[in-house]
């Protein structure tokens, strides 16, 4: 058992997909040589990944793996051997394929073991398979981890060497490769890939390495080998690790006023474009921070890959920071071109604000009805047109004040024109924000200019909500609008494909509705929206309506469970299909300490019967007769159930759900004894029916903050 290391040295890769390329390459060799047991279970795989390499250290890899006894069934007893016990032609065919010598049948014959088989005997040939050795394990396996790769988008290159048609052979790979290592220990395994054959030589920095070639004298020396004489960092991690490490210094040395914007996708797409990070400190003219920070952050990490510096507040400041490749002595020269290349990017940011900024949002409005937003539902304008009378209908059901109304309106009506602008044009990704800009520009007032910025939010899992009731209004109409627009034409998410954001436009309406706790019921929401919708001739209300409301339930029971609650508690509570989901959180509570409680388990059984009980009846009606009340055990729980079942009902109408559900709790006793002593399905009709009034009476109080019966083991 020795440790392996297995480089493959190539031009640079893709940056964004170079992580995740070096975490298959190592994991893939290592499954793969598990799988030939030439690794064991306790081998660790630890990958390498640089701009120019992908490599993999992989610990107790044997050279060659053990030989294991093999148990193949042949035939029934009574199909390989004749009458006189002798092999039949078919076994003795079936022997000779499996490579048994056959040259003396009576003794291949007697080699063999009969064992039961089912109901009758078999005939079993033991062998002893010889294992793989590495050259050729690692061969196999090697070949089989570069297929695994996670390729984004293949290129097909020509060998000049190595193969048959020089100049014409061609080669698929992610980038093309130049180099190939594979030691076992220091004993170089001598496998091929990419018409490449393995050796123990590789390349370092492009530009700063000491020695050209690196030659690694063993599989344990790698990353110590190529620091050193290569001046490269192979690992991912520690490469990653040493930037944020210069970032924060960088930072500290000017100043404690300074911090770094350290954006985890930009730091990993940083790493995967450097060997040595060396981190410089940069800055361009104060006068582009007239312009939003939004614009010049987004096109300095998007465009340039640099880190801004914010100040404690965290305002932009003119400082930025570059993680170059390169460490010269002098890095004046590094500095200042790093410097005359992003001040080109900020003129035209700027030069797109000014520009923007000649023209009202409120002019824009009409270039709207030019957009398409989709062949079915329209242009942005008649979006809009819905979203605006959607945003009118919640503020009505909310008893907004006329003010409230008019900045609703306002809001929704402007809130898509910022995508008609030159900014918004350059950076999609800045929809909204610049809404908000230039809505405070144009003087219309922090409430509406905040609505328009926030009207896409939550955007992403974990996202802050609109910050004000405006801004609510107008993000749960946007979303709205999308949701009950796509499931009315059938555009629904399949799968992994979500073209159209849904899931998150459903957690969106979720978090907005429970998390603001808004008295407002769902299906009300999405009827009151598909009416909008009412003038396309594709559009089904039907599917937008049920099928959607399906949906959202299906996201909420899926987000509560990721909050820690348990699948019986949201089953129960979501059983009842509750119209106001901020009720939700409150119900689950309630649930949670009704669990909690002694009475609970037999006070859920009962409820489940009771549940089994009313389905077979047909239409009973929730009344009780006291005359009809002949056993003292139902005539007991009617007396308990006019006692705590008035108070339950003032605690649920309160909202007190909690509270409601313990004070069921005191009916468990009466409850236990009615089962116990009472013929439900009494001969005589009229004592039947009274007594099943009596238990839907009951079922209606117990189930009205959630589903008891789902509780029940």
């Amino acid at each position: 058992m020795r440790n392996l290391l297995v480089e493959l040295f190539v031009e640079e890769l893709p940056p964004k997909a170079l992580k995740k390329l070096g975490e298959v390459f190592a994991s893939q060799l290592c499954a793969q040589l598990r799988t030939l047991g030439l690794a064991s279970a306790d081998s660790v795989a630890t990958p390498f990944a640089s701009p120019r390499r992908l490599a993999a250290h992989i610990t107790h890899v044997a050279a060659k793996a053990a030989d294991k006894a093999v148990q193949q069934k042949l035939m029934p007893v009574s199909v390989g051997l004749d009458a006189n016990g002798l092999g039949t032609p078919a076994l003795l065919k079936k022997l000779q394929a499996l490579g048994a010598d056959v040259s003396d049948p009576t003794a291949a014959v007697a080699s063999l073991r009969k064992a039961p088989d089912g109901k009758a005997e078999a005939l079993f040939y033991d062998s002893l398979a010889t294992g793989a050795t590495l050259d050729v394990g690692l061969q196999q396996a090697l070949l089989a981890a570069l297929a695994q790769l996670p390729i984004p988008k293949m290129m097909s290159y020509q060998l000049e060497t190595d193969c048959e048609l020089p100049g014409w052979s061609s080669v698929n790979f992610v980038r093309p490769a130049h180099g190939l290592v594979a030691l076992h220990g220091d004993t170089v395994v001598p496998v091929k890939a990419l018409g490449l054959t393995a050796g123990k030589v590789t390349q370092g920095h492009r530009f700063e390495a000491l020695k050209s070639p690196v030659v690694l004298e063993n599989a344990d020396v790698y990353a110590q080998t190529l620091l050193q004489d290569g001046s490269v960092i192979a690992s991912f991690g520690d490469r990653r690790f040493a930037i944020v490490q210069q970032l924060a210094q960088a930072a500290e040395r000017l100043g404690p006023g300074f911090e770094v914007l350290m954006d985890e996708a930009l730091l990993d797409e940083v790493t995967a474009l450097v060997e040595r990070p060396n981190v410089l400190t940069c800055a361009f003219e104060a006068q582009f921070l007239d312009v939003p920070q939004e614009c010049l952050i987004l096109t300095m990490k998007a465009n340039q890959k640099y880190f801004p510096l914010v100040d404690t507040q965290g305002r932009l400041t003119n400082q930025f920071l570059v993680v170059s490749n390169i460490s010269p002595a002098d890095a004046s020269f590094v500095i200042g071109g790093n410097e005359r290349v992003v001040r080109p990017r900020l003129a035209d940011a700027k030069f797109f604000f000014d520009q923007d900024c000649k023209k009202t949002l409120a002019t824009r409005v009409a270039g709207l009805d030019k957009v398409v937003y989709h062949n079915k539902l329209g242009t942005q304008g008649e979006r809009m047109t819905r979203v605006s009378a959607i945003s009118h209908g919640i503020a009505g059901l909310l008893n907004a004040n006329p003010a409230m109304l008019v900045a609703v309106e306002t809001a929704a009506r402007l809130a898509k024109t910022d995508l008609l602008t030159d900014m918004v044009g350059e950076f999609p990704e800045l929809q909204g924000i610049m809404g908000g800009y230039y809505a405070r520009h144009d003087g219309l007032g922090a409430d509406i200019a905040d609505a328009i910025e926030d009207h896409y939010k939550p955007r992403f899992a974990g996202d802050s909500l609109p910050r004000n009731a405006t801004g609510v209004v107008v993000a749960l109409a946007d979303k709205l609008e999308t949701l009950v627009g796509m499931f009315g034409i059938g555009n629904l998410p399949t799968g992994d494909k979500d073209p159209f954001a849904l899931r998150r436009h459903a957690l969106g309406v979720i978090r907005m509705l429970v998390e603001k706790d808004l008295p407002l019921g769902l299906n009300a929401l999405l009827n009151a929206s598909a009416n909008e919708f009412k003038s396309i001739a594709s559009f089904e209300s039907g599917r937008a309506v049920v099928d959607l409301e399906e949906f959202v339930n299906d996201r909420l029971a899926g987000s509560l469970r990721e909050q820690g609650y348990s699948a019986l508690e949201v089953d129960a509570v979501l059983a009842l299909r509750p119209q106001r989901l901020g009720d939700v959180p409150r119900r689950l509570a309630a649930v949670r300490a009704f669990t909690a409680l002694a009475e609970a388990p037999a006070l859920a059984a009962a409820n489940k019967r009771i549940s089994n009980i009313l389905k077979k009846a047909d239409d009973v009606d929730a009344h009780v007769s006291t005359l009809l009340l002949q056993e003292p055990a139902e005539a007991a729980l009617y007396a308990a159930m006019q006692d705590v079942l008035p108070q339950a009902q003032a605690q649920f109408e309160a909202q007190d759900y909690t509270a409601a559900l313990q004070t069921l709790a005191a009916l468990r006793a009466p409850v236990d004894a009615f089962f116990e002593g009472v013929m439900v399905n009494a001969e005589a009709m009229d004592l039947r029916l009274n007594r099943l009034g009596l238990l839907k009476t009951l079922h209606i109080a117990m189930n009205q903050v959630a589903d008891l019966s789902r509780l029940a083991a």
